[in-house]
């Protein structure tokens, strides 16, 4: 085992993202790890649908509905969030890299793709776009939610896979042998691989704890409300080690962008933990 941490820095990080190519036509594991995420959360609520009562989605045609809402807000919230959190000033500028896969270098106008999602503007996204979905189908928010949330972060483990595939999110410098050179950094420095810290903590970790809480009984609003705090608690602790995103860097008290979003997300927790708690009392 000794060895094994001793060289691991050392391993060539080769990993191409890209998994076919045909022509000009890419196929990214990056895309594939989002997929494969979808078809996760799908499938996880699809065996609730089939195995649990008293679920407010009942069949397969109303889960693939409400995850074609939350895939459309997720997206676009993940884009405008990290406009808005991140990097404002420049895109203000340049109003047509919001949407469109280009960006400005130096006066020209160049096709590279996009560059920045922000998860958090992804999770108000989704809200948005779930509460066109409960009114479209008379359903509660918050049950929806709380049917949907165990399956998750397990979903959410694959997308920081394929960040980590793709080389980017990378973690700040270290001395440790813990430490990888990825390519996309400025300097041939080691890093923390906090894309797989993130896929273990926010992914794996908060699934083990959420799943089989699904069959308790608690009141509406229970399970997202740990989700969130869960979710904002573990990325609070990684961004220590992650490299901030965007222009903005560090903030009040030295903290970064993401842990002041991860902060809000413990306190809308806290908030809706003691807005349901009358409700859980009921319940007994």
């Amino acid at each position: 085992m000794s060895t094994f941490w001793a060289t691991w820095h050392e391993i060539p990080y080769h990993i191409n993202p890209i998994f076919y190519q045909i022509g000009g036509l890419k196929i990214h594991y990056y895309g594939i790890m989002y997929l494969v995420a979808v078809l996760i959360v799908y499938g996880l609520s699809l065996y609730r649908i089939k195995t649990e009562r008293n679920l407010p989605l009942k069949t397969a045609e109303q889960l693939a509905d409400g995850l074609l809402y939350a895939l459309v807000g997720m997206l676009v919230g993940c884009r405008l969030g990290y406009v808005l959190f991140y990097n404002l000033s420049h895109y203000m500028n340049h109003p047509l890299e919001i949407f469109l896969p280009i960006q400005t270098i130096n006066g020209q106008i160049q096709f590279v793709g996009y560059a920045g999602m922000s998860y958090h503007g992804g999770v108000i996204g989704i809200l948005l776009s779930s509460w066109l979905y409960v009114r479209k189908w008379k359903l509660s928010l918050l049950r929806v939610a709380d049917m949907l949330i165990p399956a998750v972060p397990l979903a959410y483990m694959f997308g920081r896979i394929g960040n980590f595939i793709n080389g980017e999110l990378f973690g700040r410098i270290t001395t440790a042998n813990i430490g990888m050179y990825f390519p996309l950094s400025p300097q041939h420095v080691l890093r923390h691989p906090s894309q797989l810290y993130e896929a273990l903590g926010e992914g794996l970790l908060l699934f083990l704890i959420l799943w089989p809480l699904r069959k308790k009984k608690f009141a509406t609003g229970t399970l997202f409300a740990l989700y969130l705090f869960g979710y904002g608690l573990i990325r609070f602790s990684i961004e220590f080690v992650r490299e901030p995103d965007g222009v903005w860097e560090f903030l009040w008290f030295q903290l970064s962008t993401g842990q002041l979003l991860c902060m809000a997300m413990m306190l809308v927790s806290a908030g809706l933990w003691f807005w349901i708690k009358p409700r859980r009392s009921r319940q007994k």
